[in-house]
């Protein structure tokens, strides 16, 4: 019998960097390619990245068990520097494990940027669940931040 998961959280951060910044490291392939990874020992396969509506992205890398990962998102929504709206699937080789929609926020404050990530997702049959994709998500922020305290080079 199918098992599905309904889950909602929100990730918010303070930045010291300004939207503009921040948004480019989410719409530009180079920069993406910096900080949106998997863990130690992950090797990407495939890149892609056509931010644009109703573009895509697609990042598919193997792990070091030699299992492979895969992220499938299309863009609905993008406001440069305020917002990104996507649909996106992961699979576990050929597994389907979810499929969510993430809404990510850019606010100006003084100083930086307030991000917020919102994701709701459906988790099928038990291959993946919501505290570990959050907890992910914060990992992948994390990046993201030091990825823009780093200079490119």
């Amino acid at each position: 019998m199918a098992d599905t998961i309904h889950n909602t959280f929100v990730i918010e951060r303070e930045l010291r960097f300004a939207p503009a910044e921040v948004f480019a490291a989410w719409s530009s392939k180079k920069a993406k390619e910096r900080w949106f990874v998997g863990p130690a020992g992950w090797k990407a396969q495939v890149r892609e990245l056509d931010f644009r509506v109703g573009g895509h992205e697609t990042l598919v890398g193997r792990r070091p068990d030699g299992g492979t990962s895969k992220f499938h998102a299309r863009f609905h929504e993008i406001v440069p520097d305020e917002r990104i709206v996507y649909v996106y699937d992961m699979y576990t080789g050929e597994t389907r494990t979810s499929v969510s929609l993430v809404t990510i926020a850019f606010a100006p404050r003084k100083g930086g940027t307030h991000l917020a990530i919102t994701e709701q997702g459906v988790f099928l049959d038990g291959h993946d669940d919501p505290g570990r994709r959050e907890h992910g998500t914060n990992v992948l922020i994390d990046q993201l931040e030091r990825s823009l305290q780093r200079p490119e080079g």
